[in-house]
């Protein structure tokens, strides 16, 4: 466990700390240097310098550098993993996974590292030849969220390292313990000083405008919520930095009248319970076909009481506790509205002791509730019913986000209307776990632009350079 931040390859101290505690029992982990705007420039002046160096190293010797990063998270997932769980709250299983899962990007873009390709384009004259070359567009900051705090790291990093680029990570100020545990086998791994900072602090505006506004800094990676990434976008647009943002979601899931109705429970519950709901594509409102919803409830409804909720250190825990207290509260808060006006709570409701909150089941809900368009970020399944294609279609696009959407049918030729018709970055057909390193992760709308993972994620890293030759 690190508790300074990574800088110029070097652990720093700040002046003051701030507190990580654990969800589960709010007990203290760890006390986490506080770092100051003065320390980011230095991170990023450090990352500007780095970046003459790491961008000039081949294509093979970075990729090297990637694949010891990627094993060294391999061997210590276990320990990755617990420590996750400690600061963050999800099972271990799930942590465990998470890590590997992020590990996989880096193994990903390691390789994709050697396959950053130009043209060589015919010319327009007899005497002219047209080349094009792709460079890495420099120093970029990485700011990340919580609820995955070791993957979106891996994610934003492993493609920016592998194109050259040198990075400054800005970690959650409530989960920043995995980040300074990936810098340290980052430095095990030997990434050069200065190629991978990390830094920490419990006023992330204050970094988030240093970032933002700091010329040596060319791109901007941030995943969280619409509201703060519009703020970033505005922010960065006064130097016309490259930026890419995955934002919030509202993720429909489908089930249409010939779908297998047990393979969509289970999918449902995959989707909308890991990590206690707390995640961007996340199902949101679950769209059932007349015909089966009763059916389906039922079913959902004895998933739902299995669940088994506590400490994500213990053997079977599925469901862990809330990030915060305001977590609890929005969740609250939205349930309450949907009571209001008219929805029925047949399973949960409300928060238990300590950070956790019942996962619950809503039915009976329409538009006119806020849980149509909030998003949830909580273990609440809303549940609606919808008669044909054209009006299921109509309430599913009806939201400004558009990040993933889920649904499952077995008529080949409504699976292609739907899944065209959707709105969204990503779909998930007859599945609802859809992420992985291979494909390209990102939405559409409101839910920002950008792509991660797959060939497509380092594309973002890159400028591409027109040469033409004259003369010849």
């Amino acid at each position: 466990m690190k508790t300074s931040s990574y800088i110029n390859g070097k652990w720093k101290s700040a002046k003051k700390t701030f507190p990580v505690h654990n969800p589960f029992n709010n007990t203290l982990i760890a006390e986490v240097e506080d770092m100051s705007r003065a320390d980011c420039v230095e991170a990023i002046d450090a990352a500007y310098d780095a970046f003459k160096v790491w961008s000039k190293f081949t294509a093979s010797k970075r990729s090297r550098i990637l694949k010891k990063w990627y094993q060294l998270q391999i061997e210590h997932s276990k320990e990755l993993g617990k420590l996750l769980t400690m600061e963050q709250g999800k099972p271990l299983a799930e942590a465990i996974g998470e890590v590997r899962y992020g590990a996989s990007f880096v193994e990903w873009f390691a390789e994709e590292a050697k396959r950053i390709y130009g043209d060589v384009i015919p010319g327009h004259g007899s005497d002219k030849r047209i080349t094009v070359i792709k460079q890495p567009i420099g120093v970029v900051g990485a700011i990340t969220p919580w609820n995955f705090p070791s993957a979106m790291i891996t994610r934003k990093v492993a493609p920016a390292l592998a194109a050259g680029c040198t990075v400054v990570i800005k970690p959650s100020e409530w989960t920043p313990l995995s980040a300074l545990a990936l810098a340290e086998l980052a430095d095990q791994a030997g990434f050069p000083p200065g190629v991978l900072n990390v830094i920490c602090s419990k006023d992330p505006q204050v970094i988030g405008e240093e970032l933002t506004s700091n010329p040596k800094v060319r791109k901007i990676s941030f995943t969280g919520s619409t509201r703060v990434g519009k703020k970033l976008l505005e922010k960065s647009a006064n130097q016309v930095k490259k930026v890419s943002l995955e934002l919030g979601g509202n993720a429909p899931f489908i089930v249409f009248e010939d779908a297998d109705i047990d393979a969509a429970v289970d999918g449902c519950m995959a989707s909308k319970f890991r990590n206690a709901g707390q995640t961007c594509i996340c199902t949101n409102r679950i769209f059932v076909h007349e015909s089966i919803h009763d059916d389906f409830v039922t079913k959902l409804s004895i998933k739902i009481n299995t669940l088994k909720l506590g400490d994500g250190l213990e053997e079977g825990t599925q469901v862990g506790p809330m990030i915060n207290e305001a977590a609890i509260v929005k969740d609250e808060a939205i349930l309450a509205d949907a009571k209001a006006k008219g929805a029925s709570i047949p399973i949960g409701g409300g928060r238990m002791q300590g950070q956790f909150f019942q996962p619950t089941l809503v039915c009976e809900v329409d538009k006119s509730m806020d849980i149509f368009s909030q998003e949830i970020f909580g273990p609440i399944a809303a549940v609606y019913k919808f008669k044909t294609e054209n009006e299921v279609l109509a309430l599913a696009n009806d939201t400004e986000y558009g990040l993933a959407a889920y649904f499952y049918g077995r008529d080949y030729a409504l699976i292609w209307r739907v899944a065209e018709a959707l709105e969204y970055g990503m779909i998930g057909i007859n599945t609802g776990m859809i992420s992985t390193a291979v494909a390209p992760f990102g939405g559409v709308k409101e839910s920002g632009f950008g792509r991660e993972g797959s060939k497509y994620g380092i594309e973002d890293y890159l400028n591409i350079k027109y040469m033409c030759w004259g003369g010849v």
